[in-house]
């Protein structure tokens, strides 16, 4: 006879990821000549739930390095880059409780462009961000109640006697004793 039960158990109920692409603009003293290099470093991130969307809030720092004065110089401009990015969940068909959101970072930011506009530089940061939503969630499970059969237990002393029964019955002279 097959019966039901339901389990209680935390769960990733919505899951999903997305690209978010930042342009920006910074101007500096003297007049570029040439960017030489341009990196992300000390990413930091959380989300939050409010209603149906996910609320990420973060900073990140740039240092762009770059020439200027014909090339005969070189300076790094430091900046650090605040964001608030907000995702909108679809409906889920599951009942939760208790949810907490995981933010990943699938894609750390990166400059993918940089450009010089007389006493500006422009540049664009990339980054993907996964999120998972876990919450409780109740889970029906098959049970049977039929019983499997019981095994035999056969003790020690049984089966050290049975052995020795096979090793009196061999004989080592077993293919002389039947030569044809």
């Amino acid at each position: 006879m097959t019966n039901y039960r339901e389990i209680v158990t935390k769960a990733v109920i919505a899951k999903g990821k997305k690209l978010f692409t930042t342009e920006n603009v910074v101007s500096v003293n003297n007049n570029p000549s040439t960017i030489l290099g341009c990196w992300v470093i000390n990413h930091n991130f959380n989300g939050v739930k409010t209603g149906d969307k996910i609320t990420i809030t973060g900073s990140y720092d740039v240092n762009i390095w770059y020439s200027y004065d014909n090339d005969t110089k070189t300076e790094v401009l430091k900046e650090t880059k605040n964001y608030t990015e907000v995702v909108h969940l679809r409906d889920r068909e599951e009942e939760s409780t208790g949810e907490e959101i995981i933010v990943r970072s699938l894609k750390q930011p990166s400059c993918v462009k940089v450009d010089i506009d007389g006493n500006n530089i422009k540049y664009t940061i990339e980054k993907e961000l996964g999120i998972e939503l876990v919450g409780d969630i109740k889970v029906k499970i098959q049970t049977n109640t039929e019983e499997d059969p019981w095994e035999e237990i056969v003790e020690e002393s049984k089966i050290e006697e049975e052995v020795n029964k096979i090793d009196d019955a061999v004989t080592e002279n077993f293919i002389n004793d039947h030569t044809i």
